[in-house]
């Protein structure tokens, strides 16, 4: 017999969740904004990147950026930031494990999607203003990417969104069960590097990319950059990143792993 490591640490990460946003909104707050940050300082060194290799071999930035984006949430995971779409896997299983309630769990939810928007925002105007993206055209390959998702309709947004955090999800999965660093790492880059290199949506990614674009000094030449369509892109994206993450890994490994004492994790 033996017991299952997922439930031990989903019952830690909640518990640990809900313990410091019961006593300090504020530090809650800001490990969220460090996540919604760090994805910014990702997406800022890979679309510079890719410009730059696009310049030696036309095409060639689209497989340096999600490599470079990748570590953004190498940073997440071992800093200890709070990032909305590994909550939804964390707290969704937790939910239905009796760990958390549900109402908590939502509000937590929430409030970390919030402050992961801020920390990217301050990241996105920092960059932005920056000599690195002194020269964005709108031929830039962050000026493409962000054009290109926000043209993208409603059914196809919740389908890439569902995939995007599936990936996201494995590579979190991986990382608390995986007891070595270096294979952690490594299995982070490259779920993260496959979900990006298919341009999937992540809402916590998008926060990053259309923080930068909105500060940037070709704002105004992105196609379908309007709030209206901006809001449309994250509200979809984050019911599809919640079904990805929470319905179809969080809940499955929840309902595997409760009251199972042979085939577990």
């Amino acid at each position: 017999m033996s017991s299952s490591e997922f439930i031990s640490k989903i019952d830690y990460y909640c518990q640990k969740k809900e313990s410091l946003f019961n006593k300090s909104k504020c530090k809650y707050a800001i490990r969220s904004m460090f996540a919604g940050a760090f994805l910014t300082f990702s997406t800022a060194a890979g679309a510079i990147g890719a410009d730059l290799l696009n310049s030696i071999v036309p095409s060639s930035g689209y497989f340096l950026f999600p490599f470079v984006f990748a570590w953004g949430l190498v940073y997440i995971v071992f800093l200890n930031a709070e990032l909305v779409t590994s909550n939804m896997m964390y707290l969704t299983a937790g939910a239905f494990l009796k760990k958390i309630n549900w109402k908590k769990a939502l509000i937590i939810l929430l409030y970390c999607t919030l402050f992961n928007l801020i920390g990217a925002l301050v990241a996105g105007w920092m960059f932005a203003n920056s000599s690195a993206f002194s020269h964005l055209t709108h031929d830039s390959f962050l000026t493409k990417l962000v054009a290109k998702k926000l043209a993208r309709p409603s059914d196809l947004v919740l389908l890439e969104g569902i995939l995007a955090n599936v990936f996201v999800n494995i590579a979190i999965l991986s990382s608390i069960l995986v007891k070595d660093s270096g294979a952690k790492l490594w299995i982070i880059l490259s779920a993260i590097t496959m979900f990006v290199f298919l341009s999937n949506e992540h809402i916590a990614a998008n926060f990053a990319s259309f923080s930068i674009m909105k500060f940037s000094i070709v704002s105004d030449q992105v196609d379908h950059f309007d709030l209206v369509n901006i809001f449309r892109h994250w509200g979809v994206t984050f019911i599809a990143n919640f079904i990805g993450g929470g319905l179809l890994i969080g809940l499955p490994y929840a309902f595997l792993n409760k009251n199972e004492d042979t085939y577990v994790d």
